[in-house]
């Protein structure tokens, strides 16, 4: 784990000198060769933290569509789909989708290649449900604001946009990848026609301690956005 924890640094280091914020993820998977303790957030279950989110009774809505972001190995979008949701996932990295495929292969997801910077138009205000657990906190700032932006715009009519991520103040040490989201940050989803609905903030019993924030937020009829 820790040295997929430093090849992922290494590798997002180089491709952001580069100018390109998501080139790093197909690299990262395709050098593990197939090992999953080479990717460092690849835990091979679901995300407690959506699973207990999906445990509360009212965010059971079976038949619906939903979203699952940066799908990776796929536990979360298997957990997803078994709850009775419709699921699409997607990753940038095509060795992860087809990672998935292998893992799942009589699997109901449809697992695609995918890009949070540059989705389908097809996608915008399609989904009831969104899923997004570590996508964002693995961007820097300004293409962060894209993705979230275009988070926003996945959600359909009286959908519900799901976020978890390293959370942090706003005067904290940003520190390394992954990097911790303030607040204010995840918060500007509400720029983007959305209101939330529900703030918790966590600490995992980790060594270190790590804190995360759990933010569900939801669409009222309105308009379409428009990607960016």
């Amino acid at each position: 784990m820790v040295d997929g924890r430093r090849r992922a640094r290494h590798l997002a280091t180089q491709f952001l000198g580069r100018g390109d914020p998501t080139g790093w993820f197909e690299p990262l998977y395709a050098s593990a060769v197939g090992d999953p303790t080479a990717i460092p957030w690849a835990d091979r279950r679901p995300n407690p933290h959506l699973v207990a989110w999906l445990d509360q009774p009212r965010t059971i809505r079976e038949g619906r569509r939903a979203l699952v972001v940066g799908c990776g190995l796929g536990d979360d979008a298997e957990e997803v789909v078994r709850r009775g949701w419709i699921v699409d996932a997607f990753d940038v990295a095509p060795t992860a989708v087809a990672w998935c495929r292998r893992r799942f292969p009589a699997s109901p997801v449809a697992y695609q290649v995918g890009n949070l910077l540059d989705p389908p138009a097809t996608w915008s205000h399609a989904f009831d449900l969104i899923v997004e657990v570590y996508t964002l906190q693995a961007l820097p700032p300004a293409p962060r604001s894209t993705a979230l932006r275009n988070l926003a715009a996945f959600v359909a009519p009286g959908g519900t946009l799901l976020i978890i991520a390293r959370g942090r103040e706003r005067d904290d040490d940003p520190g390394v990848m992954p990097w911790p989201l303030t607040k204010e940050e995840i918060g500007a989803a509400t720029d983007y026609g959305l209101v939330e609905t529900a703030f918790t903030d966590i600490i995992d019993d980790e060594q270190p301690p790590v804190r995360r924030f759990r933010v569900t937020y939801r669409r009222p009829s309105s308009p379409p956005l428009p990607f960016i």
